[in-house]
């Protein structure tokens, strides 16, 4: 039935087509326009030569449109009279929201082909992009943003302590402000602080026009030795610690041990080595042993009477505490302490000090006076307070107490010896100082060696010998500075040596160390371009696994060459046994003399010759056919530490190489990494 129905309706519906006519089959129109379309026209609607153009009204808006709107010869570009809304402005806590949702999806990608995800590098430098426009726009919230930021990508179990406004946050602020973050900047932060990129090359350096003079050829007849030598006291790290607390867990899991709190995680309630009177591996350096070692040192040198000639101290009073625990008052206090006891432990004879990278708060940074204004100016209490302290001690003369106090604490003082001594602040080359990340293409934001510089042409000029000192070192394995600023001062070096440069003075490591500078950027190491070297002195603090030291040199009082070097320790394992009497301290025991230990091979170097450079690398042959010199160079390396590993295999090589760099690029591009330390 229903089939039925079906073929009936379909037969119906044929039945019932049409059939539908249309006209020609082409239609030719009329040349001319027809005019009568529109009421009224712009131009002339009968010419051929243009279209036309009507005048059209709007039923709904009752305008008429204006010729300009059609005119071919006047076509506008830009529709000013209805632009689309933007949005509002945006509060700062919006702004911050926003920051940290974008980081977020950075850190962790929604999608599964996200270029961020298996990108750590371009991950690192898109956050910072994020949080260096937070930065800008709203100031007041770029630590909660670095804080965020630190959150997404794990980086530690304290964000908000540590990147806090009262803490590091306010400094990361200012730099993500100014960096070019998503450049040669954000790579390198990134490299070093999140291990998230690639280190970048050394930037090309150009040269022209830093040297006022080219470098004399040939060059000026050496200073002739007088015969008389001096005694010079070279300390460093000394890292005080007031808030030692003895008895305390002095092997604690983490942040600075003997301290009250701080315990080792797998007895927290209980203390398993407790903090000797006179200090221990993981600690800083108690008042008892910090006594100790100046008592020691008038004593040891022979200068109970006579003072030293001077005295050279290469940076870090302050002691390691957390960023949250330091402050400048803090910071003031132990510089207040340390130089008045090195001017009434010491002796007659100045001290001339560089500042270290703890003794500033934030700690490791410094600003450039570059960012201009406040930022600028925002260490300036530091400068102030070690150049007022310097003064009091009547360790400086005026002019150089005002070269402290507008460069970064550095200047330079000529004393009445000939001799001038010039003090660098290594912050502007060291990796953990956060305004280094700004402009890292430029080798001298801070103008540190433009003034570095500009001293060295007067003395040569003068006919005068320089020491240079410095706390972070310039060289070494390269783990510590930055490259771009130590490739220019390692040119700078070659540019006044050997005739102006007589020595350079480093810390920072607390290890006992050296780096020699060669010519034409150490293209050819031999005896014959070695033309500068930096000695790396032990520290007075036990910190890391290390034992107590001091240096004394020998010094010609005419041509300022070192003629012999010695070394004293103290032996930290010893101190437990110390407690609970009083009848005595610690000893600090004679360790090595330089010339004896090293140059026993050494043919043709007569007794009062100079340990420079040449003789330096002299040393490093003879270590290349002895590798013993290096076994004994690593256990004065850690003042003889019972925690000093041995260097073996591939470690010998790399010590003579770390010997011969004394640029940070110099060490990566040469020296296996991995052992530069004996901690």
């Amino acid at each position: 039935m229903n089939m039925t129905f079906v073929v009936f309706s379909a037969a119906a519906t044929a039945a019932s087509a049409q059939t539908l006519s249309f006209g020609p089959s082409a239609f030719t129109a009329p040349g001319a326009f027809p005019t009568s379309v529109y009421a009224s026209y712009y131009n002339d609607p009968t010419q051929t030569s243009a279209q036309v153009q009507p005048v059209i009204s709007d039923p709904v808006t009752h305008e008429t449109y204006p010729f300009e709107l059609t005119n071919p010869d006047t076509i506008p570009t830009n529709d000013t009279a209805d632009p689309h809304p933007l949005p509002s402005t945006a509060s700062s806590s919006t702004i911050l929201a926003q920051a940290l949702r974008q980081i977020q999806l950075i850190a962790s990608p929604e999608t599964p082909n996200s270029p961020f995800l298996n990108n750590s590098c371009a991950s690192c430098q898109a956050a910072l992009g994020i949080a260096k426009f937070v930065a800008l726009a709203a100031p007041e919230q770029g630590p909660a943003a670095v804080i965020g930021l630190c959150e997404a990508f794990e980086l530690s179990h304290s964000c908000s302590t540590t990147y806090s406004a009262n803490s590091l946050g306010s400094v990361i602020t200012q730099v993500l402000a100014n960096a070019d973050v998503l450049g040669y900047d954000g790579q390198l932060f990134c490299q070093n602080f999140l291990g998230a990129c690639p280190l970048p090359p050394t930037s090309a350096l150009n040269l022209t026009g830093w040297f006022a003079k080219p470098k004399p050829d040939p060059l000026p007849a050496p200073k002739t030795p007088s015969g008389t030598r001096l005694k010079v006291l070279h300390l460093s790290d000394f890292h005080i610690d007031p808030r030692y607390t003895t008895g305390a867990e002095a092997n604690c899991t983490s942040s600075l041990c003997c301290r009250e709190g701080n315990v080792a995680s797998n007895s927290p309630n209980q203390t398993l080595f407790p903090a000797p009177r006179f200090g221990s591996y993981l600690c800083d350096t108690p008042y008892s042993l910090a006594l100790s070692a100046l008592q020691a040192i008038p004593a040891l040198s022979g200068t109970q009477e006579s003072g030293f000639a001077f005295t050279v101290y290469t940076g870090d009073l302050v002691s390691h505490d957390p960023e949250n625990e330091l402050s400048r008052a803090y910071v003031e206090y132990t510089e207040t302490v340390l130089y008045d006891l090195f001017r009434r432990m010491l002796g007659s004879g100045p001290v001339y000090a560089a500042l270290g990278n703890h003794d500033t708060h934030n700690e490791a940074q410094d600003a450039p006076h570059s960012l201009g204004g406040a930022l600028g100016e925002q260490f300036s209490w530091n400068y102030d307070h070690v150049a007022g302290l310097w003064a009091h001690e009547d360790w400086l003369p005026d002019a150089a107490v005002a070269l402290a106090r507008a460069h970064y604490g550095a200047y330079m003082v000529r004393r009445q010896d000939g001799l001038r001594v010039i003090t660098l602040n290594t912050d502007f080359w060291y990796t953990a100082n956060l305004f280094n990340y700004i402009n890292l293409t430029t080798a001298d934001t801070s103008g540190m060696l433009r003034f570095l510089t500009d001293e060295l042409q007067d003395a040569e000029d003068a006919g005068d010998r320089v020491w240079i000192l410095g706390h972070v070192l310039s060289g070494w394995d390269g783990t510590n500075p930055l490259e771009n600023p130590t490739n220019l001062f390692y040119q700078i070096v070659d540019r006044f040596s050997p005739h102006v440069i007589a020595n350079i003075f480093f810390g920072h490591t607390h290890e006992d160390q050296l780096s020699i500078f060669y010519a034409n950027n150490g293209t050819n190491m031999s005896a014959a371009t070695a033309q500068a070297v930096s000695w790396i002195v032990p520290s007075i603090t036990p910190l890391t696994n290390l034992n107590s030291g001091f240096r004394v040199y020998e010094v010609d009082s005419n041509t300022f060459d070192i003629v012999d070097a010695h070394t004293w320790r103290a032996d930290v394992n010893s101190f437990p046994a110390l407690d609970d009497q009083l009848a005595v301290g610690p000893t600090y025991a004679f360790e090595y003399d330089t010339r004896t230990t090293y140059g026993q091979n050494i043919t043709g170097w007569g007794p009062d010759d100079p340990l420079n450079a040449t003789w330096w690398h002299l040393v490093t042959e003879a270590m290349e056919a002895d590798s013993s010199l290096v076994t004994t160079f690593n256990t004065f390396q850690g003042k003889g530490s019972v925690r000093t590993q041995a260097c073996t295999g591939e470690c010998i090589a790399a010590k003579i190489c770390y010997m011969r760099s004394g640029s940070a690029s110099i060490a990566f591009q040469n020296c296996p990494s991995g052992f530069g330390s004996v901690q």
